[in-house]
């Protein structure tokens, strides 16, 4: 079942706004949380993160009935691929080195905004990639 196109890109616009901050201020508990937020995006797809909660229970009645779609498994690949660099941040800002807490939660961010400002999708993208491959080497 496809999803409504714009949900993602809500997501990601609030998960740039969380890694910005966690940039700013160092907040390890506020990566932690963006940490479980992509989690159950990847685990159950973006509709069941707190993001595509927040979008499906607030702003879609508000905006009205989507008019585009897509596939859920992109976006499900993109949650698992912003859950990896997270979870890096968590370590570089938990046990150090620092550096890799900031270049980690700096990567998960530029790839948010993209998403968030212009509609790329990183993670989307990788996800195609890979099954290009994959049936390549079949």
């Amino acid at each position: 079942m496809d999803i409504d196109a714009r949900g993602p890109r809500f997501g990601a616009a609030v998960t740039t706004v969380v890694l910005a901050a966690v940039l700013i201020t160092g907040n390890v508990w506020l990566l932690a949380w963006q940490t479980l937020a992509f989690a159950l995006g990847a685990a159950g797809g973006v509709g069941r993160s707190p993001y595509g909660w927040l979008f499906r229970t607030v702003v879609r009645p508000r905006i009205g009935p989507p008019t585009e779609f897509e596939s859920p498994q992109p976006p499900r690949f993109a949650q698992a691929v912003g859950l990896v660099f997270a979870g890096l941040g968590l370590v570089g800002y938990g046990l150090g080195p620092e550096w890799l807490g900031l270049a980690a939660t700096g990567a998960a961010l530029a790839a948010a905004f993209l998403n968030a400002t212009f509609g790329y999708c990183l993670g989307c993208e990788l996800y195609l990639l890979v099954r290009r491959v994959a049936v390549r080497a079949e």
